[in-house]
């Protein structure tokens, strides 16, 4: 009984994050500006990082996605504001792992976002569930020098930058 009470209270929060997303909207000066897409289910997700220095202060995210993807982002969101490019890469690996079906020691870091283990059950929408970290994995490797053209762009850049999660 108190599993079915847990799975609920994860349920609630999954959709109130997916009706009330945090971070959703787009900055007024960005780092960074990222696009990717899921081609298994249609979901886009256009990510904009505000960085100082080596500290992510702002997020924002526009798109269509399912309700998993969605939520998702909105986590993601809350759990990265105010760390390092590093830390966010550790956090991004964490969740990559969690949703993978892995133990994960520290899923507390995550905040909300580790609610979102359960998407191991349902191989189809792990993607769903990490569309945005990826797209902010490739913003961190940007800033680091490691991305290949066409992933993302500075909001100067008036170059596609639209990419599948396959590729």
């Amino acid at each position: 009984m108190a599993l079915t009470r847990l799975d609920n209270l994860y349920r609630q929060v999954i959709l109130d994050h997916s009706s009330h997303p945090h971070h959703r909207g787009t900055l007024g000066a960005s780092t960074y500006k990222v696009e990717l897409n899921n081609p298994t289910c249609g979901d886009v997700i256009h990510l904009e990082l505000a960085v100082d220095g080596e500290t992510i202060k702002d997020l924002a995210f526009t798109g269509e996605g399912c309700s998993i993807s969605t939520a998702s982002a909105s986590m993601m969101g809350d759990a990265v504001i105010g760390k390092t490019l590093t830390e966010a890469g550790e956090l991004s690996q964490l969740f990559s792992e969690l949703v993978q079906g892995h133990e994960v020691a520290e899923s507390d870091r995550l905040g909300d976002a580790s609610m979102l283990g359960g998407v191991a059950k349902f191989p189809a929408r792990i993607k769903c569930a990490t569309l945005a970290w990826k797209a902010l994995e490739k913003a961190i490797k940007n800033d680091k020098g490691q991305a290949t053209a066409g992933q993302l762009h500075h909001p100067n850049d008036t170059n596609d930058t639209s990419q599948s999660l396959d590729e």
